[in-house]
């Protein structure tokens, strides 16, 4: 097809895109940050040529790939880290890096969905499946957001009672972390540069503070290296393994980086300009990951240098894990303990937030519902903070459940993975949804693939954990029911997105009018 016809069709659904007045956009237009303009002396009415590179419009469009970096950082990946170091020792710092690579695409293909059709991923489900199937996935995207959120609110409750000395039980930690939620989402009304700033503020007190205990622990640097060049896998570390890839890719940050790119304001109606914005966010989401992966990698290698092979690796957790710190390395000019607590602190007030941003995003879209930004993070919060306080009253005393709970948190959200993944390589690879910008041959097969590979190590925690808590023939059929229409959900949604090559429809064609 001639360049001109994709150029006039990719306008044509830009200026229906950017037209319509009956849906609610992601950010309203005094809330962006403006592009146009900034490192220009004029606007340039070629629509398919793209500005050259600026510094300064790379600032402006870093953010969005910050905000969505917490979730590679939130305290149930902490606690993956941990457990992988002390349990794995630096074997596993391979998988680290190619889950934070594959983490990388995914979020990526998000921000081109959000960038090339200036509507998010939810949005988008709304209007490309039938009800049935956009209300099973929203409660899908619900259950999976709500298991994230009880991780991160615990980790912070953690880090205060932490902090406290253990005056501040693990509920209050819960409720304070409830509250000041609001207070920090309440900087978004001063702008979306203010709430990424906050986010860049604790991003870099996490890195300092784990940064600090990898300098106090002084790792070993040769097998360090080794660890993240040669790749080791035995059978006493794939469930370590596995909990590495699942707490990478998170189930509500698809759906939160494809609204978050829209907190620009770009001209879609051009070419030119869609293709700096993704220029740009690919640029600062590899920045931001780059950063998240060597915060990770402190965290295993800390623990893989102080635990590796001892009595206690098959027991540490967030709770517990600065306590055994801080025994092994003492006091020193700060105690160990609270450095642990401030970084893991940081890690649970950053993810809660962007939690509770995602849930917004999710909500509205799905359920198309016109409501107030703090009307929706009141119902998002809600929804979390009722389990969530549940949890800490009943597992406040026990740390050994609570690190089971956690474990079954992570399953929870492994599940919930096809439900992101498959709805967006679905729509990235539509022409009418995306235009010139639909993702090409190549790109589509590794997408899949990476997606398949990241769906059957989910599938193996899966199956792992149950086979170990099914018992009885009526749980275990019961189980077997669900697992069947989980399965079939699955094939639906893949089936909506295979197309066949046109010598295989030809040859079908070929047949049936033979027979």
């Amino acid at each position: 097809m001639p360049l001109h016809d994709e150029e006039e069709r990719h306008q044509l659904l830009a200026d229906r895109l950017l037209d319509s007045n009956e849906e609610e956009s992601a950010y309203d237009y005094s809330d962006k940050v403006h592009i146009i303009g900034v490192d220009e002396e004029h606007d340039d009415d070629d629509f398919t040529k793209t500005p050259p590179f600026s510094w300064k419009k790379l600032w402006a469009f870093t953010g969005p790939g910050f905000l969505m970096s917490i979730a590679f950082l939130d305290p149930g990946n902490l606690e993956g880290d941990l457990q992988a170091g002390a349990i794995a020792g630096y074997s596993l710092l391979w998988l680290l890096f190619w889950a934070t690579a594959m983490g990388l695409l995914v979020q990526l293909l998000a921000a081109r969905l959000g960038v090339a059709t200036s509507r998010h991923l939810a949005e988008l489900c709304r209007d490309e499946y039938p009800k049935w199937a956009r209300l099973l996935l929203w409660v899908m995207a619900e259950l999976a957001l709500i298991g994230a959120d009880i991780q991160e609110v615990i980790g912070s409750a953690i880090a205060i009672k932490i902090l406290s000395r253990g005056f501040l039980p693990l509920w209050s930690g819960v409720v304070i972390t409830a509250l000041d939620c609001f207070v920090f989402l309440f900087l978004e009304n001063y702008g979306v540069r203010k709430l990424e700033a906050l986010f860049a503020v604790l991003i870099a007190v996490m890195a300092v503070s784990f940064a600090w205990i990898f300098g106090e622990t002084k790792p070993n640097g040769v097998e360090l290296l080794v660890g993240v060049v040669v790749p080791k896998l035995s059978s006493k570390t794939i469930k370590q393994a596995v909990g590495i890839v699942g707490c990478v890719i998170m189930p509500h940050n698809v759906f939160l980086h494809s609204a978050l790119v829209q907190s620009r304001d770009i001209d879609n109606r051009k070419i030119g300009r869609v293709r700096e914005a993704l220029k740009y966010y690919s640029i600062e989401s590899t920045i931001a990951l780059a950063i998240s992966f060597m915060i990770n990698l402190f965290v295993t290698t800390v623990f893989a240098k102080s635990f590796y092979g001892s009595e206690i690796a098959n027991s540490i957790g967030l709770e517990n894990a600065g306590q055994y710190l801080q025994d092994k390395y003492g006091g020193g000019s700060f105690p160990i303990l609270y450095i642990w607590a401030i970084g893991l602190l940081a890690a649970g007030q950053s993810s809660t937030i962007t939690g509770t941003y995602a849930g917004q995003f999710i909500m509205g879209g799905f359920l198309h519902m016109r409501l107030k930004k703090w009307q929706r993070a009141l119902i998002t919060r809600s929804c979390a903070i009722v389990p969530t306080l549940i949890v800490a009253l009943a597992f406040d005393t026990s740390e050994k459940s609570l690190d089971v709970l956690n474990e079954w948190l992570n399953v929870l959200q492994c599940v919930q993975i096809p439900f992101a993944l498959i709805p967006l390589l679905y729509l990235v690879s539509r022409e009418e949804i995306m235009g010139v910008f639909k993702i090409g041959s190549s790109m589509k097969v590794i997408s899949w693939l990476v997606a398949v590979l990241v769906m059957l190590i989910n599938g193996y925690l899966l199956m792992d954990s149950l086979s170990s808590a099914v018992s009885g023939m009526l749980f275990t059929s019961v189980v077997v029911a669900f697992t069947g229409a989980y399965i079939a959900f699955i094939v639906y949604l893949i089936s909506r997105g295979v197309t066949f090559p046109n010598w295989f429809v030809k040859n079908r064609s070929s047949s049936s009018i033979d027979n």
